[in-house]
């Protein structure tokens, strides 16, 4: 029998993507990205500011030929509610009955500071997002994703690197290295498969607030044309791994940096 042609045209119809920190940069490249290949998706923000954007972009959704189904869900996602927010919004678009096939961990900030300016306040508005957010979010979905779902957590390069001034963001970024490769381990039992794309640096507003001597030296070092990468090169990184085609891919790091991070 032949293969719809549809599989290859769309292949995430059917399935429902949350994406976090959907709002701009990489999330909102991302949660476009999915809608392009056919996948309803849920917009998580936090910020009021925001609510403009995203707004924007579910209309940007539902305006492709297809149709996708687009969602969005306010929640400040570095408090102990927010995933409790998210679960609440999504019951009442899907009319309490929300079943989650790909799962995108985004939502992320940065604070550069020296070990000697660190403070807990800066902790805590990192790892409370960046770090416990993700569990959070990922353990109140559990009872809701489907057999064969997708988790993919977007970490970074700096996991692995060492920025001056960024050991919050890039040791949170460590950290969702090592919850990947653990619930990889949990949750394989159902086809469940947990990854992490660690992008280099994409020209994007959070770029902004890192140290323009560490984009200029990681440009030069990146094998890829000695450039930055895009928003829409990420997305396809990830839209990939949330396909059929990475089914068998599991607890894995990709490095998305034009060769600058070499795993």
């Amino acid at each position: 029998m032949a293969t719809p042609t549809h599989e290859f045209q769309l292949p995430l119809t059917g399935k429902l993507a949350l994406v976090t920190g959907a709002s701009r940069g990489i999330g909102e490249g991302i949660a476009f990205e999915f809608a392009r290949r056919g996948a309803s998706v849920a917009l998580a923000y936090t910020s009021p500011s925001s609510e403009t954007k995203v707004k924007a972009l579910a209309h940007k959704i539902q305006s492709l030929p297809h149709k996708p189904a687009a969602h969005c869900v306010r929640a400040d996602l570095s408090s102990v509610d927010g995933a409790k927010e998210v679960i609440s919004s999504l019951r009442a678009w899907t009319h309490d009955d929300p079943h989650v096939d790909i799962l995108v961990n985004n939502a992320g900030l940065e604070r550069v500071r020296s070990l000697a300016e660190l403070t807990v306040d800066d902790y805590d508005a990192v790892y409370d997002l960046n770090v416990r957010g993700v569990i959070l979010l990922t353990q109140a979905l559990l009872p809701h994703l489907n057999p064969g779902a997708r988790i993919i957590n977007i970490g970074s390069v700096g996991a692995r690197a060492g920025f001056k001034e960024l050991s919050l963001y890039c040791s949170s970024k460590a950290a969702l290295e090592g919850l990947t490769r653990c619930w990889a381990a949990e949750l394989g039992g159902n086809g469940t498969t947990v990854n992490c794309v660690n992008p280099g640096p994409v020209q994007s507003e959070m770029l902004d607030n890192i140290p323009k001597e560490i984009v200029e030296m990681q440009k030069k070092q990146t094998p890829l044309q000695n450039r930055l990468g895009t928003v829409e090169e990420v997305a396809g990184v990830v839209a990939s791994l949330a396909g059929a085609d990475m089914a068998w891919v599991t607890g894995q790091v990709i490095s998305a940096s034009g060769g600058w991070a070499m795993y």
